[in-house]
């Protein structure tokens, strides 16, 4: 009986092992430090700013707003009575918290079909082809974190409509997002490694 236990102690073990990583860096306020400690996340990101034109210190601020870099990130849970479950606020999950049918939309049109929203390389990829979406729908630089992070969280037409205006909590952390792009952007000048 004991050698069942070992047994399944060592796959239990060995399975944890090969699991993905979905936990935050450890200091998001430091793009260096992030960069030494996943630097799979800052490759990622070069890619998409090699693919799609939007800065590596953007795309890590928009990420960072969405998920904190927690691969695995979902919305909470809404409850009816404060007890009975009915189900999560938005089907967004992953790096960049994507909906379900925008991450349709973008596998569909870039072909790839396997992307995952937990995989880092995937989420980056879609912030960039979601952000290039801003640029040719609605004008807007793919250096400019702030306009670029309103249209993602109120869609194109919900930009084009200025519907952010009624949210003086979203042009906040929108300027939040702003000043972690530009942080982000001095700090990675000072230490790039590529």
């Amino acid at each position: 009986m004991s050698r069942f236990f070992i047994a399944i102690a060592l796959a239990v073990l060995l399975s944890a092992c090969g699991g993905k990583q979905y936990s935050a860096p450890r200091n998001l306020d430091d793009a260096c430090a992030m960069q030494s400690e996943r630097p799979k996340y800052f490759a990622a990101m070069r890619a998409t700013e090699r693919k799609w034109g939007v800065p590596v210190a953007v795309q890590a601020a928009i990420i960072h707003a969405e998920s904190r870099f927690i691969g695995d990130a979902r919305t909470p849970v809404r409850y009816a009575l404060g007890v009975i479950p009915l189900g999560r606020q938005s089907s967004a999950m992953g790096y960049s918290q994507a909906l379900d049918g925008t991450w349709d939309e973008y596998k569909s049109e870039t072909r790839n079909r396997r992307a995952d929203r937990t995989d880092i390389r995937d989420a980056t990829d879609f912030v960039g082809w979601y952000s290039n979406k801003s640029r040719e729908r609605n004008g807007i630089a793919l250096n400019d974190a702030r306009n670029l992070y309103l249209a993602y969280h109120d869609g194109h037409a919900g930009y084009a409509r200025g519907s952010y205006n009624a949210k003086p909590w979203l042009i906040k952390v929108a300027d939040r997002v702003a000043s972690r792009a530009a942080m982000y952007d001095r700090q990675l000048r000072s230490c790039r490694r590529w």
